[in-house]
């Protein structure tokens, strides 16, 4: 991930069907080094499976949606949602139970911010973050 300068990678299985994402947060972040010290492991011991956000758990807009709403309603999805990452997929059948879902992309509020040349955060604070982008958009 450093070496590509990617902050999230997507999970996936042999079929390639997102499990989930991980962030350089989730490796890098408080979560780890908690599990580390319960279970007496090292660092480089734990699961990827332990600290990735599950597909269950993650924001998904439809890509029909995504084309008809601005940057700010994103954000607010996010902001609603408590979440740094939200999937854009496409349904590819009428009714929804049936419906195949294809991942057709991925909003990040880190990437959002970078975009409205926001500077860069260290901390990834989420409030903060937000406060900085709703500015951005407000201005």
């Amino acid at each position: 991930m450093i070496t590509r300068g990617v902050r999230a990678l997507f999970v996936v299985d042999e079929a390639r069907t997102i499990l989930g994402i991980v962030t350089a947060n989730d490796i890098l972040g408080e979560k780890p080094i908690q599990i580390a010290q319960d279970r007496g492991i090292r660092h480089t011991e734990i699961l990827v499976s332990e600290v990735m956000t599950s597909s269950g758990n993650l924001e998904a807009m439809e890509l029909q949606e995504v084309l008809r709403v601005r940057v700010g309603d994103v954000v607010e999805t996010l902001k609603r949602s408590g979440r740094q990452h939200a999937l854009v997929i496409e349904s590819e059948h009428a009714d929804a139970a049936l419906a195949t879902r294809t991942v057709r992309g991925i909003f990040s509020l880190t990437q959002i911010a970078r975009q409205l040349g926001l500077p860069s955060q260290i901390g990834h604070d989420i409030a903060r973050t937000f406060a900085e982008i709703e500015a951005a958009i407000g201005s």
